[in-house]
């Protein structure tokens, strides 16, 4: 029988929302937004949610961060320190005007009226970033905020140092709040860094809704990828590192295509810039076991006006990595009502609900991995996928929504202000 997921599963699943009431001390807040000129979806959300709330904001980027609407909002003001990071400019180039984006952050600073800056990524020189930028914004009398999207990156990529864990203790020790995604986030940035357990607040990863939903259905999406209505979509969607599994996903596609000829793989992203030696035997794994029409395969940057087309003809979403605390790109897919299939690894057993909303499979194995594929492709997920699209969609705005972020970053920011 099937689960209506509009309605909550289970007690350990609902959280409420308590909006917190105006004060005189956050009316009209000034914030510093430092997106670090990345993750635009993040940092456009975060700014009309808070925007809405009457916080008044500096949003500091770049080209990549740029959208209309951030020129359209009242009480909102872009500064485009950074301009174009197109990667085919020389290294002197490239260096210098990172030097001129610093130098301005640093004049933002010491003349800007928000008394709290909110980091929302550190920028390319990180040890910078973390120790002698982060003592010039306590020397500037700012209330300094961060959202720790990974508490220990360098850890998760097995590139762990010294160096690193100093620099990120002084940078967490210096902050005056701390967002985190999960309660496992929260407890590492404690036990590891020493954080007071105060200082940190978890907020559940919102919806990423920063790219286009047209009127294009999936059939229409599938036609334009060149593919039929009755074969199955199979997506890997994101940048492409070696955490996050895919040899695993095309292991057990492998598996999949010798028992199913209607299954189809779709690998959508940017690889990662390092990653070369791993992209090498993505590719050649691609062309000695799989048939051309069996693979389509768009590994480059992927343009927000195409996001869509991927997430609208695949028919579910595989997340096969062998680490990670959370993923926007789950939220991405949920934004759209797609389902997703991921390795049980870091908070995706609290974010996804069995047979309603995707499956969970062991991390590494890839005969669990192909089993779990066909349990959803067997499932009344999948055959009413039509109508359950609406309900995942409405789970997500629900259960991740910005308005719920906004509040409790507006409650961090009175309390840091307040302390």
């Amino acid at each position: 029988m099937q689960t209506n997921i509009v309605a909550e599963k289970s007690p350990s699943r609902q959280i409420q929302i308590q909006k917190q009431p105006s004060t005189d001390l956050l009316s009209g807040i000034e914030i510093g937004l430092l997106t670090g000129c990345q993750d635009r979806p993040y940092a456009f959300g975060l700014a009309m949610a808070l925007i809405a709330k009457g916080v008044h904001l500096d949003i500091i980027g770049s080209d990549e961060i740029d959208s209309p609407e951030l020129h359209a909002t009242p009480n909102l003001r872009f500064l485009n320190f950074r301009g174009s990071q197109r990667n085919n400019t020389s290294f002197g180039q490239k260096l210098s005007k990172l030097l001129v984006y610093y130098a301005k952050v640093i004049r933002y600073t010491a003349r800007s009226q928000p008394k709290m800056l909110h980091i929302l990524w550190n920028n390319k020189f990180e040890v910078f970033d973390r120790t002698l930028l982060m003592l010039y914004y306590k020397a500037q009398g700012k209330r300094v905020v961060l959202t720790a999207h990974n508490v220990n990156q360098a850890k998760r990529d097995a590139k762990d140092s010294l160096l690193n864990r100093i620099t990120l203790k002084i940078q967490y020790r210096l902050c005056d709040h701390i967002f985190v995604h999960t309660q496992k986030m929260k407890n590492e940035l404690c036990e590891d860094f020493d954080v007071p357990e105060g200082a940190v607040t978890v907020i559940r990863h919102p919806i990423n809704d920063a790219f286009p939903d047209t009127d294009l259905s999936p059939s229409e999406a599938k036609q334009k990828l060149g593919l039929r209505e009755d074969q199955k979509a199979i997506l890997y969607f994101g940048r492409l590192r070696p955490y996050k599994g895919i040899e695993y996903l095309l292991a057990a596609f492998r598996q999949l295509v010798e028992r199913h000829s209607d299954y189809r793989l779709i690998i959508a992203g940017e690889p990662k810039k390092g990653s070369e030696p791993y992209l090498h035997e993505i590719r050649e794994t691609l062309e000695k076991d799989f048939k051309p029409s069996q693979i389509i395969s768009r590994m480059q940057f992927i343009p927000d006006a195409d996001m869509e087309l991927y997430l609208k003809a695949a028919d579910v979403l595989v997340l096969p990595y062998k680490d990670i605390f959370q993923s926007g790109v789950l939220f991405l897919a949920y934004s759209y009502g797609l389902p997703v299939v991921a390795t049980d690894v870091g908070s995706f057993r609290e974010e996804i609900v069995e047979g309603e909303t995707g499956f969970l499979c062991r991390p590494g194995d890839v005969a669990d991995l192909a089993s779990k594929l066909e349990m959803y492709f067997a499932s009344d997920l999948y055959s009413g996928l039509r109508t359950r699209r609406a309900e995942i969609k409405e789970y997500a705005r629900r259960v991740h929504s910005w308005d719920a972020v906004a509040d409790l970053t507006l409650k961090a920011y009175e309390q840091s202000l307040r302390s």
